[in-house]
């Protein structure tokens, strides 16, 4: 049984905004088994929505459909439409600017060039989306940095991603994503190679610096999701099985999956808030 309670007042305020993310129906196949089965999501700029779910439930292979990068043999059906824009089965680098779709993986050092400076690896989406040379360029790389909270952009923009500490390099992942000025970002499991107090800077720092863009939020910890989203949606065994505002969902969590996902929120040393801090 699918649960859904949808907030009214976002409804109606952004009914007449096209969404910056719609998937319909989205079903992702491994020859004849449905692996995830018709997932429906939608985002509008300035919201932050938490995709969860317990290992296996589906959430990685959402995104990778969404991102167009599902592995060999791997089939996704239904749509998914980026600012009114249907990407379905289109990998990020050959869509049209309008349906950017920009990502936060993981594991930073995977996703970080091991030899190429940090400097360098920004500058290519700050000229490829947004044009920028020279002077403005190196500006603009600073302020990026400073923005995500790295308190030395000059060394860090000099630095490989080796010379630098897990949360710094999670941090420049952010500051790649947040340079090509998507419409929607996709944050996947961003903290969960993160101690404690890293977790919530990190946290601090999509909250602060997504405003502008619709932020899909995966992870299994409801705990990291009441902090930073408003609403999230649940999966089980490859299906939506609850959605809602997540101040209800952690005083009422309806389906057993999520009761589960609190309850073991609850248990471990991430506190879940009483009331959560997502404005």
């Amino acid at each position: 049984m699918i649960l859904v309670e949808q907030p009214e007042v976002i409804l109606l305020s952004r009914s007449s905004a096209l969404p910056a993310l719609q998937v319909d129906g989205l079903t992702v196949h491994l020859g004849p088994r449905a692996l995830v089965r018709g997932i429906d999501l939608t985002l509008h700029r300035g919201e932050r929505v938490a995709l969860i779910g317990a290992s296996a439930s589906g959430k990685s292979l959402t995104v990778r459909a969404v991102l167009g990068q599902l592995p060999p043999g791997v089939r996704a059906t239904g749509r998914v439409r980026v600012a009114g824009v249907d990407v379905l089965g289109v990998p990020v680098p050959r869509r049209p600017a309008a349906a950017r779709v920009a990502a936060v993986s993981q594991d930073p050092s995977a996703a970080l060039n091991p030899i190429v400076p940090v400097g360098t690896q920004l500058a290519m989406p700050l000229r490829n989306h947004r044009g920028l040379r020279g002077p403005a360029l190196g500006q603009a790389r600073s302020d990026l940095l400073t923005a995500v909270g790295l308190a030395d952009p000059e060394r860090v923009l000099r630095s490989c991603a080796g010379e630098l500490s897990g949360g710094q390099r999670q941090r420049v992942c952010i500051a790649l994503a947040l340079a090509s000025q998507a419409g929607v970002l996709l944050a996947d499991e961003p903290t969960t190679s993160l101690d404690l107090v890293t977790q919530a800077q990190v946290v601090e720092v999509l909250r602060e610096h997504t405003r502008d863009a619709a932020l899909l939020f995966i992870t299994h910890d409801i705990a990291v999701a009441a902090a930073l989203c408003d609403r999230v949606v649940v999966l089980a065994d490859g299906s939506v099985v609850e959605t809602a505002p997540v101040d209800r969902l952690l005083a009422d969590p309806r389906h057993p999956a999520t009761r589960e996902l609190v309850t073991a929120a609850r248990r471990s040393t991430t506190a879940v808030p009483a009331t959560p801090v997502a404005s």
